[in-house]
């Protein structure tokens, strides 16, 4: 009975009075704490929230590594929630959903197998959908169990999390983040891991470089679906305080899509776009009477060639204005706005370029550190082993007598310790070795494991006690990952800005980019610009010379017309320079132009752009290749029904290297890398159709191939020579340079070697690089540093002189 009455018993309850406001403020600043710091804002060192950094560390402690199967997603929801985040499943599946778009992110993270959903789309639920870890994120895990970053407890303390992870590559630069917290907000932009990586080499070599440095190879966001940025100053905005917006424009282009039809095709889209969301608006626009000119709209999209939105225009309208049209009514444009929030030591903050890539840079030079300490100590501690096991097998008989005449086995180690002169570690290890470690040829392997202890440890006090090694190891572990996972650029960076809008009213006509004469001018370093003419002649002269600014060629055409781009692989490609970056005459500079590459959608590596021409004309050009053979095609007679045309049948092997105009009056030049030069008259060549594989130009000896191929006209022209040896790796030595008059080489016949235009010294053995063309020649190093070549001309046969620094490229002058 006196059971029952304890246990009906009543409570004592404790209540306390706190003030409404009180209550709401410390909720609210808790609430708004844990969003900020535990949910939404990623770390500035790995770029990861808490639910991806849980998941990814998670995956790895499964072991679902690239090679191994896929497992489904749900288990591992399931594994992070009941370890890790205290939050629900669907918060967990949607971030692993994420890390798994390769439409979201620009180096996806997770390897995905099923339905992870599409931009107009959401993935099927986490028990259909099977994950495992991609390759990058195995570099983000990597070396874990070496002490690099601190471990923390879970939500309940029954396990250990890292506060970061090692991150081998600038993650929050090249995936970018987008998150909402409470009072802030973040939304960054993916880049180009090879270029991100690049920068980060640069500030670990230079940390004094500024943003307008860093951004030489970081010129702006590389978004996964690709899409045109219009106008660099938002990205300058961004890079220098954190905050900016850009545009950027779908990647479209007007072919003929049937006899009498022309249509807008659209290949790439802008960020996190979909073409449903684009079909969507465009029947807006159409059933509204707002958009004009359509005749139909097809998606035609699969997984083989990727996206592809065809859109019909209609007989007797400009398909250009209704492409602008589309711009300013769907989202063919959209903004971008840069808002580069995240977590430094705990703390939100707004970073430029530098400071994303400083705080990376550091923590990257903080996790080599700590892992080079934690692999220092362990070959300490395994020396000491092996010490004391070759001090025991020198004695091993005295050794077993010892332990047999032990009673017990401390006094086996104690007696050790005292006989041998070890330590109790050693002694341990020694009571516990088996019998088979004690022969001749164990001794012989602990002698060898010793000394390569011996050098390990050297190797690794040395890098511990040197900065400057520490930063090379970081700069050459990064380089290593970009060569592992980089790949191409895929957003084409443009500096012109987009047309301003104009009123709803304004009529179709006014929609035109008025046509006029124009200049395309094409850089030694691939870089394009369309230049402000006056009948396609300069106004006025370039003032200065500036990085990029070496030209490959120029030509004239009209600002809505068409222009071919000349590749290596002998092919050109048709585009229309309206939306090249365009530079007034008064100050002309290649720097704001557009990798040309990557404007006409060039993908393979091994082809470049080697020259430009105009279609309307009737000047022949001739096309130079490594194996010797020359060719000229007449630009007018080409067929005008394709937009990528072969006009050069190479052989297996041969490449094009040189392409320029050459009525009769000029010169064909060649130049090998056995520094021989042969100069003849185009008027030996006769043009030929492009189905024509060409004749014989220069012969060439045994191994030697044409590094140079051009055009000379006329007087005030020079031959400018580079000398390496063959033992030489590009980029490591400058070379020597010589700059001759081109007077001095006479003129030989076609199909004939040529004269010697270089003499080796000891240790050359062939050219790097060669010009012939205008005087002055200008040369350029790396990212289209200018460079100095000799004042003083040699003779044609000189050896040249050194130079200071490496020059990768040489062209002329506008």
């Amino acid at each position: 009975m006196a059971r029952k009455q304890e246990a009906t018993a009543p409570v004592e309850e404790r209540i306390e009075d706190v003030p409404l406001e009180t209550e709401m403020q410390g909720s609210y600043l808790e609430y708004a704490y844990s969003v900020i710091y535990s949910r939404a804002l990623p770390d500035a060192r790995d770029g990861l929230k808490p639910v991806q950094r849980r998941i990814l560390y998670q995956m790895a402690e499964m072991g679902l590594r690239p090679e191994k199967g896929h497992v489904k997603s749900a288990r591992v929801v399931g594994e992070v929630m009941g370890k890790l985040h205290p939050h629900g499943d669907s918060a967990i599946y949607d971030a692993l959903v994420r890390l798994a778009q390769d439409f979201a992110l620009r180096v996806p993270l997770v390897d995905g197998h099923g339905n992870f959903g599409s931009l107009d789309d959401g993935p099927a639920a986490a028990r259909y959908t099977e994950a495992r870890l991609d390759r990058a994120a195995m570099t983000m895990t990597e070396n874990l169990d070496e002490d690099v970053v601190d471990f923390i407890p879970n939500y309940d303390g029954q396990f250990t999390q890292p506060a970061v992870l090692p991150s081998a590559y600038p993650n929050l630069l090249v995936n970018g983040a987008a998150g909402i917290a409470v009072g802030m907000a973040t939304n960054m932009a993916p880049h180009n891991l090879i270029e991100v990586v690049a920068a980060a080499t640069h500030l670990l070599e230079n940390p004094d470089a500024t943003t307008e440095d860093l951004m030489e190879f970081v010129p702006g966001p590389d978004f996964p679906s690709g899409g045109v940025i219009m106008g660099l100053d938002g990205v300058r905005d961004a890079y220098e305080t954190g905050r900016g917006s850009v545009k950027v424009r779908a990647k479209a282009q007007i072919e003929q899509i049937g006899p009498r039809r022309t249509g807008i095709i659209i290949t790439e889209l802008p960020y996190m776009v979909g073409p449903e969301r684009v079909i969507e608006k465009l029947k807006d626009a159409v059933q509204s009477k707002k958009l004009q000119g359509i005749s139909d709209v097809n998606d035609l999209t699969d997984r083989k060639h990727g996206l592809r939105l065809v859109i019909g225009v209609k007989t007797g309208f400009d398909p250009e204005a209704v492409l602008e049209r589309l711009y300013r009514l769907t989202p063919l444009e959209d903004s971008f706005g840069f808002n580069n929030v995240a977590l430094v030591d705990g703390q939100p903050s707004t970073l430029g370029l530098k400071d994303l890539l400083a705080v990376y840079v550091n923590h990257r030079v903080e996790v080599v550190t700590r892992r080079s300490t934690y692999r220092l100590n362990k070959r300490r501690d395994r020396l000491h082993l092996v010490r004391g096991l070759l001090t025991a097998i020198l004695d091993i008989d005295e050794v077993i007598q010892v332990i047999r005449t032990s009673e017990t086995s401390e006094e086996a180690r104690s007696r050790l310790c005292q006989v041998f002169d070890l330590d109790e570690t050693q002694a341990e290890y020694i009571l516990e070795l088996r019998l088979r470690r004690l022969t001749k040829f164990s001794r012989i392997e602990l002698e060898k494991e010793q000394a390569e202890l011996l050098a390990e440890i050297a190797a690794l006090e040395e890098l511990l006690g040197s900065d400057v090694l520490i930063r090379a190891q970081v700069a050459a572990e990064l380089q290593a990952v970009s060569d592992e996972l980089g790949t191409p650029r895929r957003t084409v960076l443009m500096n012109a800005k987009p047309q301003p809008k104009r009123s709803a009213k304004t009529g179709d006509a006014d929609l035109q980019i008025a046509d006029g004469p124009t200049l395309v001018a094409l850089s030694t370093t691939g870089r394009a610009v369309r230049i402000e003419t006056s009948e396609g002649q300069l106004v006025v002269p370039p003032a200065r010379r500036s990085k990029h600014d070496a030209i490959l060629q120029t030509v004239a055409g009209t600002i809505r017309g068409e222009l071919g781009a000349l590749t290596s692989k002998g092919r050109v490609i048709r585009f229309h320079p309206i939306d090249l970056p365009s530079v007034p005459s008064s100050s002309i500079s290649l720097s704001a132009g557009v990798k040309l590459r990557d404007y006409i959608g060039l993908v393979d590596k091994s082809e470049d752009v080697i020259g430009l021409l105009a279609f309307s004309s009737d000047v022949p050009v001739a096309l130079g290749t490594s194996q010797g053979i020359v060719k000229r095609i007449v630009p007018s007679a080409l067929p005008a029904n394709k937009t990528d045309l072969e006009v050069f049948a190479l052989k297996k092997g041969d490449r094009v290297v040189g392409a320029a105009t050459a009525p009769d009056e000029t010169d064909l030049v060649f130049i090998t890398s056995d520094a021989r030069l042969l100069r003849f008259s185009a008027d030996s060549v006769r043009p030929q159709g492009p189905t024509a594989g060409g004749m014989a130009g220069i012969k060439l000896s045994a191994g030697g191939s044409a590094l140079f191929f051009g055009s000379v006209v006329g007087d005030g022209n020079v031959v400018v020579t580079i000398s390496s040896g063959g033992e030489t790796l590009l980029g490591t030595e400058p070379g020597r340079a010589k700059v001759s008059d081109f007077g001095e080489f006479p003129a030989k016949g076609r199909a004939t070697g040529g004269v010697r235009t270089h003499a080796f010294l000891k240790g050359e053995d062939r050219l790097q690089l060669a010009y012939a063309g205008p005087d002055p020649a200008y040369a350029l190093g790396a990212q289209g540093s200018v460079r100095k070549l000799p004042m003083t001309l040699s003779k044609r046969d000189g050896s040249g002189q050194v130079l200071e620094a490496e020059i990768t490229t040489i062209g002329r002058s506008l």
